[in-house]
């Protein structure tokens, strides 16, 4: 018969991350904190954390705080080491205001929710495809967001231009302005109009390298969405590169993790939320998740989709009822 002695002791992991340095908590399967140290976050630093922690013993599971920002580079490497990683969210504030804040304390927490299974998800991998897309949209709405500001400062520009100038401008189209402006060529410092030519020529040209920007972009990910997009993604009304490049990236370079189609909807922000109270039986609509992912996502195609459902046979209910109509108190 097999004693309790006989039995091996498992370990389990949390780590507190930070730019500089990762602090790192083991405990036990009973919840018995085994030690607490901290790390520099290098190569060599996260080495000798892994070895750290097992030289306590088997260690079954780490929970990483942070694992899409400050603890990316750690997840990645504890992920090669076969070792299975539980993404974190920061402790409630409750717990806070109980053990206060420190970060051994945040540490200990990280284990202890993935110790009471509290803490269940697998980070998403970034190594792959999906990853690429990933920083392709990063620098592509970067890119958008100083196109825009550019396009109203040029906008902004002609309006407070000198008179002769902006009746120019003005009676141009709007598409046109921009390369009218990028063909200045401004004169002597010092006058008025000149001046303000050498401002609207800086903002256009500012523009349109920035339209050569997001349209190379736009390439590289049109390209990468074709390979790593599921068969018939693209074919469906309203999903083209932008709106597919949206799903993988929120889904991952891992989507098993997603074991089904409702914990996809749930990390959308598209799944429905009880909101019950007494005989009041209700839901309302999810507050989290991916925004970007939530609008292709969850709610119906707008009508420029081209969708010839109704929107009844889209969310499955029986489509918008009537409201009465109030009373007044002179009726």
């Amino acid at each position: 018969m097999t004693s309790m002695a006989d039995v091996e002791r498992q370990f389990i992991g949390g780590v507190d991350t930070h730019m500089d340095n990762h602090v790192a908590v083991v405990i036990d399967e009973l919840g018995r904190v085994q030690g607490t140290e901290s790390f520099p976050t290098t190569s060599a630093g996260y080495r000798k954390l892994l070895a750290w922690m097992r030289h306590f013993g088997p260690v079954v599971k780490v929970g990483v705080e942070g694992t899409g920002s400050y603890g990316a580079g750690l997840t990645d490497y504890l992920t090669g080491q076969n070792v299975d990683v539980v993404e974190v969210n920061r402790p409630n504030r409750q717990f806070r205001r109980l053990r206060g804040k420190s970060d051994p304390t945040d540490a200990e927490a990280a284990a202890r929710a993935v110790l009471s299974g509290e803490a269940s998800s697998t980070p998403k991998a970034k190594t792959g495809a999906i990853g690429a897309i990933r920083a392709l949209r990063v620098a592509r709405r970067g890119a958008v967001k100083a196109s825009t500001q550019a396009s109203n400062q040029l906008r902004d520009l002609i309006l407070t231009a000198p008179e002769a100038l902006r009746a120019r401008m003005d009676a141009l189209p709007k598409s046109d302005r921009i390369e009218v402006a990028a063909r200045f060529r401004p004169g002597a410092i010092g006058n008025p109009i000149e001046d303000m030519k050498a401002a609207m020529r800086a903002v256009a040209c500012r523009h349109q390298e920035l339209a050569a920007e997001i349209a190379e972009l736009d390439r590289r990910l049109a390209v990468l969405v074709e390979q790593a997009a599921p068969e018939g993604l693209l074919e469906k009304t309203g999903v083209a590169t932008q709106v597919a490049s949206v799903l993988l990236v929120t889904a991952g370079d891992n989507p098993e993790r997603l074991v089904s189609e409702a914990s996809f909807a749930a990390l959308c922000g598209a799944s429905p939320v009880d909101a019950s109270s007494g005989k009041q039986i209700r839901h309302r609509v999810n507050q989290g998740g991916d925004r970007q992912a939530k609008p292709p996502s969850g709610a119906s195609p707008s009508p420029a989709c081209g969708s010839t459902r109704e929107p009844s046979a889209m969310w499955n209910v029986d489509g918008p009822k009537a409201r009465p109509t109030r009373r007044s108190s002179a009726a």
